[in-house]
This record gives structure tokens, C-alpha cells and sequence, in this order.
């Protein structure tokens, strides 16, 4: 099983713009599990004072990802994931996501997403990655 490393997680990380510009950063990597966090400013929030539903979405489809990495190696993209909103997220306090690799096989991985702030669920995804090229 090939599988991705902290190192290359905040190269790759480091890399997006988008997640830079947000302030992503990569607190774990284990075997299974990946945790990224973002601390929501207020120009990340909705009409109704809520972290807008596409950040969230953002960040589980980079937990998605980097979970799936983990069996699959670096070279990743995801090619599908549903998410449910649980609970609004708030501009005070870390968000939290921890992707988790359920099942790997050579090419295609399912993974899963808890975000939560504090100890509120806010949101959990599932999601299919595939592997963009294979390393032998």
C-alpha cells in the first residue's frame, strides 16, 4: 500500500493557494486518519452570522482527499462525496476535520470526514478518491 507522509501533507498543502489563504493547517497524520484545522474569520461567515457551507465543504474535501492519499499514495483528486450539515459553525473556535481511510484498493479509495468545533459535530462527509496515477 503506497500512503503519504506528514511532510509531503503540508508540502501539498502548502501549495494550494486557496488553503493558504485560509489558513489551513495540517495538525495530525496517522495510518488512517488525517486532521486539518481552520480557524473561520468573520469573512468566512454567511448572511446569518454561520460559517458559510462552502468552507466547510472545502475542508472536508481536503480531509477526503488527504485520507484517501494514505492508501493511494500523493497523487490523488476526489471523485465524489456527499456531506451533511449538522449544526452551524461559528466564527469563534478551531474547525476541525478528521478524514479517515475506511477502504483502499489499488486505485480507489473510500474515505470519511468528521469536522467539528469544540465538542459539536458540525458536519460528516463520505467520499470516493481515485488515484491519478499509479506507483508501482
Amino acid at each position: 500500500m503506497s500512503s503519504i507522509d506528514a511532510e509531503t501533507a503540508r508540502q501539498v498543502l502548502d501549495a494550494q493557494p486557496f488553503s493558504r489563504m485560509l489558513g489551513t493547517r495540517l495538525a495530525a497524520v496517522s495510518d488512517t486518519t488525517v486532521t486539518l484545522e481552520l480557524e473561520p474569520s468573520e469573512d468566512l461567515l454567511q448572511q446569518y452570522g454561520f460559517v458559510h457551507g462552502g468552507v466547510l465543504a472545502y475542508l472536508a474535501d481536503n480531509a477526503l482527499t488527504y485520507a484517501g492519499a494514505l492508501g493511494l499514495g500523493p497523487s490523488v483528486l476526489t471523485s465524489g462525496m456527499s456531506l451533511d450539515y449538522v449544526a452551524p459553525a461559528r466564527a469563534e473556535g478551531v474547525l476541525r476535520a478528521v478524514g479517515t481511510l475506511v477502504t483502499s484498493g489499488r486505485t480507489k479509495a473510500t474515505v470519511r470526514c468528521d469536522i467539528t468545533q469544540g465538542d459539536r459535530l458540525i458536519a460528516t462527509a463520505l467520499g470516493t478518491i481515485l488515484a491519478t496515477r499509479r506507483e508501482d
